[in-house]
């Protein structure tokens, strides 16, 4: 078994799911989602299947944590920097726009850079201010956007890109 490689460890989690859905957790743990009747040998097939896609994610999801700690190490200055610079920015695209926001927070959210909520109150994670200022200007447009639309439907994009054609690159600088 020289060139082989071990299969990988996971954890089975099932329920009322009808498919397979492999995941990598926070805490690098793989995890399978499955349905409660399919088999053992048949979620092995499924990790099996998947290696490939496992033997790439495994170690982005490990430089994720790494860009993560970094970035909590300098949750002070990107704070202070957000509150800074994001309230002219939502001002500045609110103009363009001709929108208004019912007002503007700084989170500390994880796991989404912004929100916009039922009464187009925008919340941006400080987070986002570790990223070039086209992404920063994206998500403050993004959310925006969804003061005219609640939604991610056709209109929703129309609106997004009239105000920036580039907008499909600015949110690729937000993927690690």
């Amino acid at each position: 078994m020289s060139g082989e490689k071990q299969p990988y460890s996971y954890e089975i989690i099932r329920s009322g799911r009808r498919s397979l859905c492999l995941e990598i957790s926070d805490d690098m743990r793989i995890l399978v989602r499955a349905p409660r009747q399919i088999s053992p040998e048949a979620v092995e097939q499924f990790v099996c299947k998947h290696r490939k896609w496992l033997d790439k994610h495994l170690p982005l999801q490990q430089q994720r944590q790494a860009f993560q700690a970094a970035i909590d190490s300098q949750e002070q200055t990107l704070r202070q920097r957000a509150q800074e610079e994001i309230p002219p920015l939502v001002r500045r695209y609110q103009a363009q726009m001709g929108v208004e926001a019912a007002g503007i927070r700084i989170t500390g959210a994880a796991k989404r850079f912004g929100s916009c909520s039922a009464v187009n109150r925008l919340c941006f994670s400080w987070r986002l201010m570790a990223y070039p200022q086209a992404a920063i200007e994206y998500v403050v447009v993004h959310e925006l956007c969804h003061i005219v639309h609640k939604n991610h439907g056709p209109a929703f994009y129309a609106l997004l890109a009239s105000v920036l054609p580039d907008h499909r690159s600015r949110e690729r600088l937000l993927r690690f």
